[in-house]
């Protein structure tokens, strides 16, 4: 069934809210009045206080039975803050659609304090012509099942997070959390919401809707962070004995995660800070996400630093923490630019047994290189990739360009260049104020940093004219550039086809941070 709510804004505009519920019979509303009411949903309000005034959030939520009898509550739709004039309305203007039989009918939705529900109101059922309809995602989550159970997750987390006093199984609280993430990621909220509802968690896990109590899949995270060593160190146990996995390279890269919240209100001892945001969010206090993984995507270890934490501060200790946990074998760590510094490969250098490394190089030593560079033959590294390798000291240049990635870089530098200029023309032409033309040329640079480099714009002081032109010179060396890497290793025995396929791996690592805080960020 669907619930049709219809109320009016502030200025008396009708709005319209459509939500699917589940409706297994009966329910016992709040104010404990007894017998059954039609979809015992409530208008349910929370109250804030802030500045010193209080504040009325509204929420429509309807009552879940569990097995053990006890009620809990499913948020169901989200109102924010509304006036006494327009509870009132969706109080009274609640329309129930029957699909089956094609026609809808009005009811009334009382608040939680109190029931006022007339004979009228009352949908008489006869419960032996009921149907349950209710289809749920079964396929995904039984294989996710399969999967926590090959990895003994049941058995790990079986030992470590126990029932709880009130009887909550908090290993399956975890499995469910899992599994949404794995499954269809997104906030808790949406899996408390709607996921939980639309998956067959409950009936593989033999448990109810008190798997996905808010609160609960908040609190549950709670629990893990004590148990990280230990998690980490069964995982790799199990990836080797299924995979036959190695761990001689790891690639190493962060990323982070904002909050949109006052910074001043945090607590000192917070490591939500400002710093510099990969997510152009500078407004916003952040946290630092760093992250170890193998060439097959098999995490080893990850570390949430302060937001203020600077790249080139975080490998050292990394590294400690890695070979406390996993031993000082020969390794091969792949890096971005930025990440180390001279003195950390130094000390990876002098290391017993030495540390290997492979690191992007900034643009400036490519500048710096490129007559030492430009004598050097191209070796075929494999299909489409070639590379140039240069020896210095205890090091080895390698200068990698990919086919693929020059027409992908050509491309979007072409697409970013051809919306500029059409973007300028169109400022010269518009009849503006100097500053005005100002103000919309620091839009357009914003939008299309790259092609701004290659272009020389002038306004003119008394007219405000625009002029505009193609440096040449600048396209040149920028298409030069294109698709081309120079990276730093002090392997220097090793394939240089091996090396670029690491460090193209290591931009996989990259592109899936990319999609990571699209979840982290969602409430």
């Amino acid at each position: 069934m669907y619930l049709n709510w219809l109320a009016r804004g502030s200025r008396g505009s009708p709005k319209t809210a459509v939500v699917k519920t589940n409706y297994s019979g009966g329910g016992f509303p709040a104010s404990g009045v007894r017998g059954k009411v039609p979809f015992a949903m409530f208008l349910r309000k929370t109250e804030r206080r802030k500045n010193g005034k209080t504040h009325l959030y509204w929420s429509v939520v309807e009552n879940r039975r569990l097995d053990s009898g006890r009620v809990v509550q499913r948020h169901v739709l989200y109102l924010g803050e509304i006036n006494s004039s327009q509870a009132q309305a969706w109080r009274r203007a609640v329309e129930v659609f029957d699909g089956d039989q094609g026609r809808s009918r009005a009811f009334t939705l009382f608040p939680e304090d109190r029931c006022e529900v007339s004979d009228d109101d009352v949908v008489r059922l006869r419960l032996s012509e009921m149907r349950l309809c209710r289809p749920r995602q079964w396929g995904a989550c039984w294989l996710a099942g399969f999967l926590w159970r090959e990895l003994r997750l049941d058995d790990f987390w079986a030992k470590r997070l126990p029932k709880s006093r009130k009887g909550t199984r908090w290993d399956h609280v975890l499995q469910v959390l899992t599994t949404y993430r794995l499954i269809a990621p997104g906030s808790e909220w949406r899996l408390h919401r709607q996921w939980f509802l639309d998956s067959a968690m409950a009936d593989l896990l033999g448990g109810d809707f008190g798997l996905a109590e808010a609160h609960k899949l908040y609190a549950c995270h709670d629990l893990l962070l004590a148990h990280k060593p230990a998690l980490f160190t069964h995982l790799t146990e199990r990836w080797r004995d299924l995979f036959n996995a190695s761990f001689d390279v790891l690639l190493y890269d962060l990323t982070s995660t904002y909050f949109e919240v006052n910074a001043s209100e945090l607590p000192e001892d917070s490591k939500r800070r400002h710093g510099y945001s990969r997510d152009k969010r500078p407004d916003c206090p952040q946290l630092v996400i760093a992250l170890v993984v193998t060439p097959d995507g098999l995490p080893l270890g990850y570390e949430v630093l302060p937001g203020n934490t600077a790249d080139c501060k975080t490998l050292r200790d990394f590294r400690a923490k890695i070979e406390e946990q996993y031993g000082t074998p020969r390794r091969i760590w792949v890096m971005d630019r930025g990440v180390p510094t001279e003195e950390t490969l130094a000390e990876m250098r002098a290391s017993d047994p030495p540390v290997s490394y492979l690191v992007g190089t900034p643009k400036g030593r490519l500048t710096r290189l490129e007559k030492q560079l430009v004598d050097k033959p191209w070796r075929q590294a494999r299909e489409g990739v070639e590379v140039k390798l240069l020896k210095q000291d205890d090091d080895l240049y390698v200068l990698a360009q990919s086919a693929d990635r020059i027409n992908k870089e050509r491309a979007m530098r072409r697409r970013q260049l051809k919306w500029l200029w059409a973007r300028l023309k169109k400022i010269a032409e518009m009849e503006i104020s100097r500053e005005e033309r100002l103000m919309k040329l620091g839009a357009a640079r914003s939008k299309a940093p790259s092609a701004w480099r290659l272009l020389d714009t002038e306004v003119d002081e008394k007219t405000g004219a625009l002029t505009f032109s193609l440096e040449r010179k600048k396209l040149r060396k920028v298409r030069r550039r294109e698709g081309r890497y120079l990276l730093r290793t002090n392997l220097t025995d090793d394939d240089p086809a091996k090396l670029w396929q690491y460090y193209v791996q290591l931009v996989a690592v990259e592109e899936a941070f990319l999609a990571y805080p699209l979840v982290t960020h969602t409430h």
